[in-house]
């Protein structure tokens, strides 16, 4: 009973596989070309969503960590008398790099 149902859940998500899989094929055989056509219209996209999306989402969990970690080394400098700049520091340096990614990192990638 138990290998029937596998075997039906198994034909069934071949079945829905051969469904949704569409091929794509290239107009007079030019693969390249297709591939290349097809990046050229995705990479615009690519760069509105990682610009309006990825980055500010970097750049918001960054600030919250360098915030975070400047308050605990102001605490441990008013407990211990020793202010760490170490690793409030490395946060804020990928704050700014993250901060001003999206105005080089296009011409960097070459896109």
């Amino acid at each position: 009973m138990k290998m029937k149902k596998m075997a039906l859940l198994l034909c069934a998500a071949v079945l829905a596989a051969g469904i949704c899989c569409v091929p794509a094929y290239a107009a007079s055989g030019d693969v390249a070309g297709a591939i290349e056509g097809t990046w050229t219209t995705a990479s615009a996209q690519i760069k509105t969503v990682v610009n309006n999306v990825v980055f500010p989402a970097i750049d918001l969990i960054l600030a919250v960590f360098f915030f975070a970690k400047l308050g605990t080394a102001y605490f441990d400098y008013r407990k211990h008398g020793q202010f760490e700049w170490a690793a409030p520091a490395i946060l804020f340096a990928c704050l700014v790099f993250t901060l001003t990614a999206p105005l080089y990192i296009w011409q960097i990638l070459g896109m």
